[in-house]
């Protein structure tokens, strides 16, 4: 990755909030800032799990469905069935992880294309919420549960801490760890991998299902945010999330990422939206602003590859 590259995501994050800081005094206040973190927990931790599956050269558009649907299975548990809190969020985890498994092994396996096999399950998932909630909402979660995203620890909330704690255990992983490794080297070139003797189709698997895990445990933030599962909650999430890691300086070609990359990809986004409202840009202007963001992050992308195979 080059200096630039890596050096864009911090540039444009401190131009775009000293502009929106000198548009909106409420912008700049630390209350915000403190909203903004707590909203946008989601998108780092679901954030996460992207940035490992784009490493290894593939992409997951089922994140938003694999949140709702994690986010109703759990509370779904919560309040119909009366499972403890702690084992119903792991089985919210597990069906995310389950979703990530059979994303990985229609492209590992059965070789299809990860934007076709992921963009199914984006579908069978959001079908697979509706029809366990029965198409409503899933309310009456428990305060214990939403305590998971509304607490704090010694006056610290607790999205905050988790959000670091995931972002540096994935961190930890992909530089130090033999999978971190072996990611990045399919990213890079996958028959090159093979020949060296990476276990190719098993990493990639792996992959998936750690980015379902991510994305499901996005959802059970979202859903204890919420107070309840939600099947239509999460549309479209997926777009920030992708936009997060390639604004980050991931190439969606794979091999070349970096989670400090993604944290500022992530700001960018939270802080984008958030300032856009505070100045009264309407909601679907917003999108057509995300949408740039992404073409000039692939752009840029592409531009950065050309020359440096000049």
């Amino acid at each position: 990755m080059t200096l630039a590259k890596r050096l864009l995501p911090a540039v444009s994050l401190i131009l775009l909030f000293l502009f929106f800081a000198s548009q909106s005094a409420p912008f700049r206040s630390m209350d915000n800032i403190t909203n903004i973190v707590g909203q946008n927990a989601w998108l780092l931790i679901a954030s996460m799990g992207m940035t490992i599956v784009i490493l290894g050269g593939g992409i997951d558009l089922s994140v938003g469905s694999v949140m709702a649907f994690s986010g109703v299975v759990s509370v779904h548990l919560m309040v119909n069935m009366k499972v403890p809190v702690p084992l119903a969020m792991l089985a919210g985890l597990a069906a995310g992880g389950v979703a990530g498994a059979i994303n990985g092994l229609l492209v590992t396996k059965l070789r299809i294309p990860a934007f076709i096999a992921t963009l199914g399950m984006l579908l069978i998932a959001r079908g697979a919420a509706l029809s366990l909630s029965k198409g409503v909402t899933v309310d009456g979660a428990p305060e214990a549960f939403m305590q998971f995203a509304g607490g704090k620890f010694f006056n610290i909330p607790t999205p905050l801490i988790m959000t670091i704690a995931i972002a540096g255990l994935v961190a930890l992983a992909m530089h130090f760890t033999k999978f971190g490794r072996y990611v990045q080297a399919i990213g890079s070139n996958a028959e090159a991998a093979r020949v060296s003797g990476v276990p190719v189709h098993k990493t990639l698997l792996w992959t998936y299902i750690l980015g379902g895990i991510f994305a499901g445990f996005a959802g059970l933030v979202e859903a204890a945010r919420q107070g309840s599962g939600n099947p239509t909650s999460a549309e479209g999430y997926e777009l920030d999330v992708v936009t997060a890691v390639v604004v980050g300086g991931a190439s969606l070609s794979g091999g070349e990422g970096r989670v400090s990359g993604t944290i500022l990809g992530v700001l960018l986004v939270a802080f984008l939206r958030n300032g856009l409202n505070l100045i009264g840009v309407e909601p679907f202007l917003q999108k057509a602003y995300i949408g740039a963001l992404i073409l000039a992050a692939v752009a840029f992308d592409q531009w950065a590859r050309r020359k440096s195979a000049a």
